[in-house]
């Protein structure tokens, strides 16, 4: 009989440690994971405002995207011969992410609540025509997100 296939063989040590390791990188994968969870900043009471912070954010740069205000203001600009008839604005949120988490506040009656400036640019293009500030609003009772840029002269 070979060496590899003896019955005298002490294999239960090896196979006993390697389950304690699978067993301790586990724990400390569920650790790790419940820390992160509970630091995570988009973390928010869904039910209490009706949706969660991510999800209310990511209504609010889409609804920043088309808002009327947008359509209004590149009218505006192509009347004043600013803006070619083939070409279409863009709208961003300038906060950086941890600003823009941290600028979500919770509406009393639940939702949302955010207010943050908007780069405003012409599409396909990097340079910024300038900032407008933004409103997002998410309304629990309604379910819906309401976004809106201010334009300039309004209030």
């Amino acid at each position: 009989m070979s060496e590899l296939t003896s019955a005298n063989r002490h294999g239960n040590l090896g196979r006993t440690l390697l389950w304690v390791a699978i067993l301790l990188s586990l724990l400390l994968l569920g650790f790790v994971t419940a820390l992160t969870v509970r630091n995570n900043p988009y973390y928010s009471d869904r039910d209490a405002n009706g949706v969660s912070k991510y999800r209310f954010l990511e209504e609010c740069k889409e609804g920043i995207h088309s808002s009327e205000q947008l359509t209004t203001l590149k009218g505006v600009l192509q009347q004043a011969g600013q803006l070619q008839p083939n070409q279409s604005l863009h709208a961003e949120i300038a906060a950086e992410p941890r600003q823009l988490v941290q600028s979500v506040q919770t509406v009393p009656s639940g939702g949302w609540t955010l207010s943050a400036p908007a780069n405003i640019s012409i599409q396909g293009q990097t340079a910024v025509l300038g900032q407008l500030g933004a409103q997002c609003v998410y309304d629990k009772a309604q379910g819906r997100t309401v976004a809106q840029l201010q334009l300039p002269g309004q209030q």
